[in-house]
């Protein structure tokens, strides 16, 4: 929190200060939000209107500071049209999938939002990028390395922007791990143990049909363990092995599997530890054990309510540690992120790059499990190799 008795805005907002409410002895407030005017924020166009965008992206807009919605993109005319009248986008503005294209011609959209079934990530990237608007588009970024091959190619054909939406990455309680484990707050980090279940619905959603997913539990949660782990290290792993659990009697798992449990080792002899699941309760949480010390996140990889705790014990007394959550938007920041990136000319800081590495290692968990052994990787030198600047810091 800012230590100064007057709050004021950070960012591009007029000069503004307040008297302070508090004497200075209690604690004060922090800085008054710093959204840009809505004419010079960048506007989103939102491609498929379901649970995830009606429950969390289109309202976080609403806490957003420097992206708008302006168009959406559906084959539900009449749900569209009702989203678009509560959110104030112009019938004009609204596409079906077959008119996408036409998206071209409306100057306001300078950024789509990709929500779809997996397996129709790459084609509407690609029709986007030569619609001539950056991309931003949900994880994981598609089924296949030549999916995410082209997805990179036609954006860099079209010189447009493409960003993963890794929202863990961009979300200031994870990056407070990543800080300690990079900074080696607690000595060198020997283990990570990181588990992302759920209790999936039979109600014929996409989620369980293979063609439209690519896969199960682990592109969908699992690739929370898999991106976190290396989010937090830095590193790419040199091996992987797994187990996977198809689960055939349940009518869920007819096409897609169940449980997957995938072990990561990495160059500084870290091991991470990942299993996720379509037929657990919902356990979304991760722990980090370093030499003089532990980071636990839980829950780590839900849109809200997140908590983290530290122990260790300075002076030999064994101490815990919350740290407050600051409960900033998920969706808002990521989306904000690209928005900075377009008005900045910045390459994201979880662009396509990142996502094609998680694919590349993905397949190499379902190789380990069909062959029953580990799968070597190619090394990759340095730290964050498929990162661009990290993001800027939220007050």
């Amino acid at each position: 929190m800012a230590s100064e008795t007057n709050a004021r805005p950070s960012g591009n907002s007029p000069d503004v200060a307040l008297p302070p409410l508090s004497a200075p002895t209690d604690p004060q407030s922090g800085e008054l939000p710093a959204p840009a005017p809505p004419a010079e924020r960048v506007g989103f166009a939102l491609v498929g209107l379901g649970q995830l965008t009606l429950a969390e992206v289109l309202p976080a807009f609403g806490r957003c500071e420097h992206a708008r919605p302006v168009a959406l993109v559906s084959g539900d005319a009449e749900k569209m049209s009702a989203v678009a009248r509560q959110y104030g986008i112009r019938p004009e503005s609204c596409y079906s999938y077959e008119d996408y294209d036409q998206i071209k011609d409306n100057p306001e959209v300078e950024v789509i939002y990709i929500v779809l079934p997996n397996a129709q990530h790459a084609e509407y990237t690609v029709r986007g990028a030569r619609a001539g608007k950056h991309i931003l588009c949900e994880k994981p970024m598609a089924t296949s390395v030549a999916e995410c091959e082209q997805m990179i190619a036609a954006c860099a054909e079209a010189g447009k922007k493409l960003m993963i939406a890794y929202r863990i990455q961009y979300e200031p309680l994870n990056r407070q791990v990543q800080q300690l484990v990079r900074q080696k707050a607690y000595g060198r980090v020997k283990y990570l143990e990181l588990m992302n279940g759920q209790n999936q619905a039979d109600n014929g959603q996409w989620r369980l049909d293979k063609d439209l997913a690519g896969g199960g539990s682990l592109p969908d949660v699992g690739l929370y363990c898999l991106n976190t782990s290396r989010f937090l290290l830095g590193e790419e792993p040199v091996e992987v092995s797994a187990t996977i659990q198809l689960n055939a009697d349940d009518p869920r798992f007819a096409e897609v599997e169940d449980l997957v449990s995938f072990r990561l080792r990495f160059p500084s002899g870290a091991i991470a530890s990942c299993a996720s699941s379509y037929g657990v309760f919902n356990a979304k949480s991760y722990t980090v054990h370093a030499e003089t010390g532990t980071v636990r996140m839980d829950p780590g990889f839900s849109y809200r309510g997140l908590r983290q705790e530290r122990i260790h014990a300075p002076g030999g007394s064994q101490v815990r540690e919350q740290p407050e959550n600051p409960d900033k938007d998920q969706f808002a920041l990521e989306m904000d992120h690209m928005a900075q990136c377009v008005r900045q000319n910045r390459t994201p800081y979880t662009p396509g790059e990142e996502g094609l590495q998680d694919q590349r290692i993905m397949d190499a968990i379902y190789l380990s499990a069909r062959e029953n052994r580990p799968v070597a990787l190619p090394a990759v030198a340095g730290l964050d190799a498929f990162r661009g600047p990290a993001p800027e810091e939220q007050a």
